[in-house]
């Protein structure tokens, strides 16, 4: 399930980052934003000949460099064979025409750093955080995957072996990966938001060498490419080696997807059936894409559903109620629409459909109620907390403005999101909850086992 918070690797600019949790802890939320340092006010933007972006932010306090790479593709820009995006996720460790397979991680790893990827519904990401003088290596190596990739028949298939055993431990054989692939195929209807970034098995089993190098050659191009760099670094002789490593790529023209997913216009629901001892449900409803103006009410909203144990579906499920195991929700941004999702594990000695009333009862009361002041404050805090966060690391910060430019073309200051997070009042919950938790814009999936009988 979708996790919007900042992963740390590295603590970096300790003192700004409990400075501010300290304000944080002691200021009422009401108050204007105070007047925190934002690093990401630094950011050089640099725009290359052939439409590549670089980000560029030095920051000194510890010797640390987070370089990564934002490529605008994910599942969304699937067509023909979904799980593409995520195949060169893996076969862009398998080496290029100048590197061996397995050298790249090697190369960084042996100089103390560390490196990882991740593909979503809208990007491709790869990362390393190094010591400051392996940085010119790590961009040469990032330039020559990108311009040499080894896309044979002999990687794809052992790639694709690896993600279909992927496929199978984390979705095939897990009750959470079933419950979540059938919520977003039974939630949107047209838009390719609906397929799993994993990709469907027969798609991964039948892509070809072909069909692989038409999909990498489409996205995989600097015009689609957003770089960011952070920490202990020199920017001018940094651009320079980024102008000589990527420089000679060329730009193409990029497809994007122009369906847009319909209004809902009844509720829908479906049954997995699977060998489960604590069945699962799972629901989801449209909402507003990152960026709107509604998204700080409807986080606030998360935290007060869903926010640690003192949330209100943990309260009621599982603490109070004794009939879930865990319960959770919250608001999912992604760049052509949202959704607000939320799940329960039930109890074996449950009925699903008890947790399924209280659950959805729990949901409409937001709309019904307005919510406390102290429930209002206590949410705030909690998202505060998470966007100062996002200030400790020179990941987490490399993070921050690559995944802001590539969707907005710009970065949102630390002072304007605190700001919209402060707006948010009482009644501003309780109207997104009436606007968009509504029952017949909602997708339910019960995951149970074949011999438990099924009311929905």
């Amino acid at each position: 399930m979708p996790n919007r918070c900042f992963r740390s690797l590295r603590a970096v600019g300790r003192v700004l980052a409990v400075a501010c949790a300290s304000w944080l802890a002691v200021s009422p939320a009401a108050n204007a934003s105070p007047d925190i340092e934002d690093p990401a006010e630094r950011v050089q933007v640099t725009h290359l000949d052939n439409g590549l972006t670089v980000l560029t932010l030095e920051d000194r306090t510890t010797p640390v460099a987070s370089f990564q790479m934002w490529v605008r593709v994910g599942s969304r820009d699937e067509a023909r064979y979904t799980g593409l995006a995520h195949l060169f996720e893996h076969m862009m460790f398998k080496g290029s025409d100048n590197i061996g397979p397995e050298e790249y991680a090697k190369l960084i790893q042996a100089r103390g750093g560390r490196l990882n990827a991740f593909t979503s519904r809208d990007f491709t990401v790869y990362f390393e955080d190094i010591p400051p003088e392996s940085l010119p290596l790590v961009i040469d190596l990032e330039a020559d995957r990108v311009a040499h990739l080894d896309i044979s028949e002999t990687t794809l298939t052992s790639e694709r072996e690896v993600v279909l055993e992927e496929r199978r431990l984390r979705t095939e054989d897990s009750p959470e990966g079933q419950a979540f692939e059938a919520l977003l195929a039974l939630a949107f209807e047209a838009h390719p938001y609906r397929w799993p970034v994993i990709g469907w098995r027969s798609d991964v089993e039948k892509a070809t060498v072909a069909v692989a190098r038409e999909f990498f050659d489409t996205y995989y191009a600097p015009n689609n490419i957003t770089i960011a760099v952070a920490g202990d670094f020199d920017t001018e002789s940094t651009l320079d080696r980024i102008r000589q490593a990527f420089g000679g790529l060329t730009p193409v023209e990029i497809p994007r997807n122009p369906t847009r997913e319909p209004e809902q216009t009844g509720s829908r629901r479906s049954v997995v059936h699977m060998d489960v001892r604590s069945p699962l449900l799972a629901a989801a409803w449209h909402a507003p894409p990152t960026g709107h103006e509604d998204g700080p009410a409807l986080d606030v909203l998360s935290e007060i559903l869903s926010g640690g144990r003192s949330s209100r579906l943990y309260r009621s499920l599982v603490y109070e109620g004794q009939m879930a195991l865990s319960a959770e929700g919250g608001y999912w941004e992604l760049v052509d629409a949202g959704v607000f999702y939320a799940f329960a594990g039930v109890r074996p000695d449950a009925s699903i459909d008890e947790v399924e009333e209280r659950f959805f009862g729990e949901i409409s009361r937001l709309a019904r109620e307005p919510v406390s002041a102290a429930d209002l404050d206590k949410a705030k805090r909690q998202l505060e907390v998470s966007l100062v966060n996002g200030l400790r690391t020179t990941h987490s910060l490399a993070s921050r403005i690559a995944r802001d430019y590539a969707t907005f073309g710009r970065i949102r200051s630390l002072k304007e999101l605190l700001d919209n997070i402060q707006a948010v009042t009482a009644e501003d919950v309780q109207r997104v909850a009436a606007r968009y938790l509504v029952d017949d814009k909602r997708s339910v999936v019960h995951v149970v086992s074949p011999d438990v009988g099924d009311e929905s």
